[in-house]
C-alpha cells in the first residue's frame, strides 16, 4: 500500500519525536538551575514582578521526564533572603539536591554554617536584578561564604557589565555566571572568566541575546570542565520558556562526550556531590 504525503510525514515526525523521547529516557540530567516558588513563603515583588506559584510538585513534573534526578534550587530576586522556602523544601528532596541563596552581608557565619548542614552549596548575586550595591559587597561576602563553609558564589549579570572588574573577581575562590552571560556582547569577557576558573551555566537560552550555540562551542573550547546544564524552569520573566529542544541543542554543539560533562559531571563537581 503506497502512503500519501501526508501519512510519510506524519510517520517520519512520529520516528524523530520517539528517538528524541527515547534519548531523554536515557540521559541522567542534574539541573543546575530550577526555581520552586511557593507563595506558602514570602514573595517580595522585583521590578514591579510577581511570580505565579510554582510548586515543588509542578516542577518535578516537568523535570522528571527530561531525565533530572538531581539539581540546585536557586533562590530567585523575588525571594530575596528568604530561607524559610529552602528549609521545607531541600528536606524532601534529599541529599541528591542542593540550594542556592541570598542573604545579606552581615549574616552570621553561624547561620550559613546551618544552611550548609541543610544542603545549601553557593551564594547567589543578582546583579542583573539590582540586588547588589557594588563588587566590593561581592567580594567580600563571597570570600567569606568559601572561608565558612566552601561555598562557591553564583552571579547573574551581563557579563560585559563585569569586565571593570574581571581583575578583582578573578581571584575569587570558584565562581559561576548565569545563562551564558546575558549577551553575546560578553563572549570575551566570559572567556576572560573562564580561562580563570569559572563555571558557566548552559541556561535560559530563551531570555538571552547572542547565538547560543557560538558561545556553547567558545566556552567549551576553553574548558571542558566550564559548563554545567540547567533547565532555569519554570523560566520566569524569559521571553521564551525552557524546551526540550534547548537540551538537544546542547547534545547537537558539543558532541555526546562534552554534552555528558555539561549535564553530569561538571554540575556535580560544582556543587560538590559525590555522586546522584
Amino acid at each position: 500500500m503506497r502512503l500519501t504525503r501526508r501519512e510519510f510525514l506524519a510517520g517520519g515526525a512520529a520516528v524523530a519525536l520517539s528517538a528524541t523521547s527515547g534519548r531523554a529516557q536515557q540521559r541522567r540530567l542534574f539541573d543546575s538551575h530550577c526555581h520552586i516558588i511557593d507563595h506558602r513563603f514570602p514573595i517580595v515583588p522585583n521590578q514591579g514582578y510577581t511570580p505565579p506559584n510554582f510548586p515543588l510538585e509542578d516542577y518535578l513534573a516537568q523535570a522528571k521526564p527530561l531525565g533530572v534526578v538531581a539539581g540546585a534550587v536557586v533562590s530567585g530576586s523575588f525571594q530575596a533572603n528568604d530561607q524559610t522556602y529552602l528549609m521545607d523544601l531541600l528536606p524532601k528532596l534529599g541529599p541528591a539536591w542542593v540550594g542556592v541563596t541570598q542573604i545579606p552581608n552581615d549574616y552570621p557565619d553561624a547561620e550559613i554554617a546551618r544552611l550548609d548542614a541543610l544542603g545549601v552549596r553557593a551564594v547567589r548575586f543578582n546583579v542583573f536584578r539590582g540586588r547588589i550595591d557594588s563588587v566590593d559587597d561581592i567580594v567580600a561576602l563571597a570570600t567569606r561564604c568559601h572561608s565558612v563553609v566552601g561555598w562557591h558564589s553564583e552571579i547573574y549579570a551581563d557579563a560585559a557589565a563585569l569586565k571593570p572588574h574581571i581583575d578583582r573577581l578573578a581571584k575569587l575562590p570558584k565562581l559561576s555566571i548565569d545563562h551564558l552571560g546575558m549577551n553575546g556582547e560578553g563572549l570575551p569577557v566570559l572567556l576572560d572568566l573562564v580561562a580563570a576558573g569559572w563555571k558557566v551555566k548552559a541556561t535560559g537560552f530563551g531570555r538571552v541575546k547572542m547565538d547560543v550555540p557560538k558561545v556553547l562551542e567558545a566556552v567549551a573550547k576553553k574548558s571542558p570542565d566550564a559548563l554545567v546544564f540547567g533547565t532555569d524552569i519554570p523560566s520566569t520573566r524569559a521571553a521564551r520558556p525552557f524546551e526540550t529542544a534547548d537540551i538537544d541543542l546542547i547534545e547537537r554543539v558539543l558532541g555526546r562526550e562534552l554534552a555528558q560533562k555539561a549535564f553530569w559531571v561538571n554540575p556535580l563537581a560544582l556543587y560538590r556531590i559525590k555522586d546522584a
